[in-house]
């Protein structure tokens, strides 16, 4: 079975292609299918970290849309990541109306995430609300993921109704604990993914290795936790024979 997950929050500079990059690393170091596409044209900064596993698209035109379920049809099996722009949300949710797009991926046995990305600000909240009421019912699931790395004071978020409107409507939450900033500067300056910024010793020092590792390892769980548990599960059991075989 096939994930899609739209990563979006409207709001610019909150981390939704940081989140996106992060999701990405996840599904190709636990072994699974993964494809994503950059809607970000003026940016392309998925694309500018993950080029040999991504695509482009258009999120306010129908057809570069498309490509989405296109792709989905011919690999049931891939778990697929949109890294959406800001201010996308109006294009997206009438492309996901006039084409009926969750009872077509629900056909073609895939499950939907909507990842809502979200800084400590008052409009990250609003945002979040708008989206809860574009999609009431359980036809996708909600992740609310709270960047401490855009800010560190969510518990006015945390005490408000509309977090209690998320808690009611069975969203998930998933906090991205900030790396230090100088880290992700020195990664992001030298297009590192984040499998090259833990493993690549000529660009990294040991220990900015060593803290990037830990701190993918500790996000790998909490992703874990949300996507598909039983398939990393095989996934890995599968690489483990594997290497037993030709050990």
């Amino acid at each position: 079975m096939g994930t899609i997950h739209f990563i979006g929050g409207e709001k610019g500079g909150v981390g939704k292609s940081f989140s996106a990059r992060l999701l990405a690393q996840y599904f190709i170091d636990s072994g699974l299918p993964f494809h994503g596409f950059d809607s970000d044209r003026s940016l392309e900064t998925f694309s500018r970290f993950y080029g040999e596993f991504s695509s482009h698209l258009d999120a306010g035109d129908f057809d570069s849309m498309d490509q989405i379920i296109a792709f989905a049809e011919e690999h049931p099996d891939h778990h697929i990541v949109v890294d959406l722009a800001a201010q996308t949300f109006n294009g997206l949710k009438k492309w996901i109306q006039e084409s009926e797009v969750f009872d077509l991926f629900a056909e073609l046995g895939f499950e939907l995430y909507f990842w809502h990305v979200m800084d400590d600000g008052a409009d990250s909240m609003f945002l979040l609300d708008k989206l809860l009421k574009a999609f009431p019912d359980q036809a996708v699931n909600i992740v609310v993921v709270r960047n401490y790395g855009r800010g560190g004071r969510f518990e006015h978020f945390n005490e408000s109704a509309v977090y209690q409107k998320a808690l009611n409507r069975g969203v998930r939450f998933l906090d991205i604990t900030e790396l230090q900033p100088a880290l992700i500067q020195k990664i992001d300056f030298n297009n590192l993914s984040f499998w090259a910024a833990a493993n690549n010793r000529q660009a990294m020092g040991i220990a900015e290795r060593k803290r990037v590792g830990a701190w993918l390892k500790k996000h790998y769980g909490l992703v874990r936790d949300i996507t598909q548990p039983a398939e990393v599960e095989a996934a890995q059991e599968t690489r483990s024979e594997r290497e037993e075989f030709t050990s």
